[in-house]
């Protein structure tokens, strides 16, 4: 049974997994692609999404929140100045694609593209 499953546990503890979560995002947001696990894929994009919303309000406080979760300083000032702009005409989310492509050599473990959609 399921019963308040919310979330993928990717075999970590929660404050591992979420720091690895916002890496994966700062790398999303300043390659604009990464190449993962599908299930990692899957978990990212709601972190990802929720950042890119957060960062299209463009307050002092959406600043402070976004940076408090970002590590990466390059990518927190990427997210505001460059991707809050480019998806300022879209509704909340659909700012990300997963495209599959097939299983890794080594596990078999079916890995996927994660990148930002252009407009």
């Amino acid at each position: 049974m399921r019963h308040r499953a919310d979330h993928r546990t990717l075999g970590r503890y929660g404050s591992h997994r979420m720091m690895m979560l916002f890496n994966m995002a700062a790398s999303l947001f300043l390659k604009g692609r990464i190449t993962t696990t599908v299930t990692r894929a899957k978990e990212l994009r709601r972190v990802a999404e929720k950042l890119i919303t957060r960062a299209r309000g463009g307050t002092i406080q959406d600043r402070r929140i976004v940076r408090s979760r970002m590590p990466h300083k390059e990518a927190a000032i990427k997210l505001f100045n460059e991707l809050a702009p480019r998806y300022a005409s879209f509704d909340k989310g659909g700012y990300t694609r997963i495209v599959k492509l097939g299983n890794r050599f080594g596990d078999s473990a079916p890995m996927a593209v994660i990148q930002l959609i252009e407009k």
